[in-house]
C-alpha cells in the first residue's frame, strides 16, 4: 500500500458526470489487462488489439510495462516494492482512462496477484469495467523466444531477481480470459479478445 503523504487535498467534481460524458462521445471505458510472463506475448496481442480496435473507431490506449518505465515509473526498479508500486500507478492511470471513455489496453508481467486484485478492487470500487486477461504461455516456451535476451541473461546471473528464474510469478485464480499462444495465434488471441469485451458490453455485438 503506498503511503499517503498528500495532506489538505479536496476532490473538485466536474459539471460533467461519466455517463453524461461517454453518452456525448459515443464512448465506453474499460481496463484489459494482459498479464504473463516474459516473452508470453501480452505486449505482441496488445499492440494487434489496439490497432483492431481503432481501425473500428474504439478509443482505446495500449500502456505497456517497458514504455512506461521510459517515463512515469522510470524512478522504479524491479524489487517487490517497486514492482507494486508500479502496478498500484498503473491501475490509477488505467482508472483514469476509463473515466474519459478511454479503453486502457495493460500489458504488465505484474508477477504478483495482491497487486492486480488491488487494481481490480480500484476499478471496481469505482464502478469501472476490470478484466484479467491471463496469458498463460509455458516458461520453455518464454524462454525459447526470448526477444529480449533476458532469460539468458538471467540464467547466467547478470539479472537477478527476474520473474519465473528467480522471482516468482503468480498465476490469476478466477482470470477473465485465458489466451494459450502456444497454441493459438495472434489473430486467434485479438478474436477471443474482441469478443469477450463485446460480451461484457464495452462494444457493441456485431
Amino acid at each position: 500500500m503506498a503511503e499517503v503523504k498528500a495532506t489538505n487535498v479536496h476532490w473538485h467534481e466536474g459539471d460533467i458526470s461519466r455517463n453524461d460524458r461517454w453518452k456525448a462521445l459515443n464512448a465506453c471505458g474499460a481496463t484489459l489487462w494482459f498479464t504473463g510472463l516474459s516473452g508470453s506475448g501480452k505486449s505482441t496481442i496488445a499492440s494487434a488489439l489496439e490497432q483492431a480496435l481503432v481501425n473500428q473507431g474504439i478509443n482505446c490506449y495500449r500502456l505497456d510495462g517497458d514504455n512506461v518505465r521510459h517515463g512515469l515509473n522510470k524512478n522504479l526498479g524491479f524489487s517487490a516494492d517497486d514492482r507494486a508500486e508500479n502496478i498500484r500507478r498503473i491501475g490509477e492511470v488505467a482508472k483514469l482512462f476509463n473515466d474519459a471513455g478511454v479503453l486502457a489496453l495493460t500489458s504488465f508481467i505484474s508477477p504478483y496477484r495482491a497487486d492486480r486484485d488491488q487494481c481490480r478492487e480500484l476499478h471496481d470500487s469505482a464502478g469501472m469495467t476490470f478484466i484479467e486477461v491471463f496469458v498463460d504461455t509455458p516458461l520453455e516456451v518464454c524462454e525459447q523466444r526470448d526477444p529480449k535476451g533476458l532469460y539468458k541473461k538471467a540464467r547466467a546471473g547478470e539479472i537477478k531477481g527476474f520473474t519465473g528464474i528467480d522471482d516468482p510469478y503468480e498465476a490469476p485464480n478466477k482470470p477473465e480470459l485465458v489466451l494459450k499462444t502456444a497454441e493459438h495465434s495472434v489473430d486467434d488471441c485479438v478474436k477471443q479478445c474482441i469478443e469477450l469485451l463485446a460480451e461484457a458490453g464495452v462494444l457493441k455485438k456485431a
